[in-house]
């Protein structure tokens, strides 16, 4: 069986390519290379291709006798979204139906996609469930959930089985080389602040929450990867079609996130507190029991492992950091 990992060049998707491969299933990758990085993919075959190019997708899939499809390739920034919807519905959600048809027309019927937590918005309750109201507060949400809808629908119409992972806040590496490049999400944000010799930013410290700052909950990019190859896995049986959160079940809130940060790299992490973002709910934690209960996963790391993981990943690529002064 081999499957075919879309974006399986960028951050996330060269963690489940390596979680593939080292389980001894066979890979292709098709991705544009727009943010990802063919060295990350080892041995694995690539087809340098955008999902927009059916021709493309269609010779990945039969070149390479595909019978199932892990689809990370997307656009993933909330802003960017807000500013250019109409690109991410290009790209997220006409790029996902080109790569489905392909998959009905040459009869590939397993489909894990990566979804998002974007899906819910801003819950109102402390602990997320997949039964929880899906209100996106954001055209990249509204993608995900669209993305989910595809899913769906293909399972109704074509017999397509899905399961589609909802991703909490991702951290971490599993080795150096393949640590997030970008600087979007907190821990990689205040990495970058102090590289340049800046204080961290906390934005509000007067939420309901017990230090004030908001909640999340964190998981290791490399158990998000073993996540997927339990979901390919499940697939290979007879089961329903899922949606599933990744996560943890526990937070960690941004204060307590920096202070980590701080043990770990020997750096003054005194933040800067500005004011709140719009739309930041307090807390944002998954619940972890149907992805336990259906797929037998459970996160293995914990956030001292994300947070020294991402900082060998961030070192390597910024050799500078090593003369910043420590208070440690």
């Amino acid at each position: 069986m081999t499957w075919l990992v879309t974006g399986g060049a960028g951050y996330i998707g060269a963690h489940v390519v390596r979680a593939l491969t080292q389980a001894g299933v066979g890979v292709v990758v098709l991705d544009d290379l727009s943010t990802g990085d063919a060295s990350r993919i080892g041995d694995a075959p690539l087809v340098h291709a955008s999902l927009l190019d059916r021709e493309q997708v269609d010779r990945a899939i039969t070149e390479h006798d595909v019978s199932g499809v892990v689809h990370i390739a997307a656009k993933k920034q909330v802003g960017e979204s807000v500013a250019d919807p109409f690109y991410y519905y290009r790209q997220n959600v006409l790029g996902q139906l080109v790569l489905m048809e392909a998959m009905r027309d040459h009869g590939v019927k397993r489909f894990v996609f990566s979804s998002s937590a974007a899906t819910y918005g801003a819950p109102e309750t402390a602990l997320v469930e997949e039964k929880s109201h899906l209100v996106p507060e954001s055209p990249y949400g509204e993608t995900k959930v669209v993305g989910e809808w595809l899913a769906k629908d293909a399972g109704a119409a074509y017999g397509v089985r899905s399961v589609c992972l909802r991703y909490f806040n991702v951290a971490g590496a599993a080795t150096p080389e393949l640590g997030d490049p970008e600087a979007f999400n907190l821990i990689p944000m205040v990495f970058e602040r102090l590289t340049k010799g800046e204080r961290p930013r906390i934005f509000g410290d007067d939420y309901p929450t017990p230090d004030g700052t908001c909640i999340r909950d964190y998981i290791h990019v490399a158990d998000i990867a073993s996540a997927h190859l339990a979901a390919a896995r499940y697939l290979g049986g007879e089961g329903e079609s899922l949606s599933l959160n990744i996560g943890r079940g526990q937070g960690s809130s941004v204060r307590e996130v920096i202070d980590v940060i701080g043990e770990v790299t020997g750096l003054d992490v005194t933040p800067d507190v500005v004011a709140r973002r719009p739309g930041d709910p307090p807390r944002t934690v998954a619940s972890a029991d149907a992805i336990r209960h259906y797929l037998g996963w459970e996160a293995q790391h914990d956030l001292r492992e994300m947070v020294g993981s991402a900082w060998a990943g961030w070192t390597l690529r910024h050799p500078e950091v090593a003369d910043l002064p420590r208070v440690r």
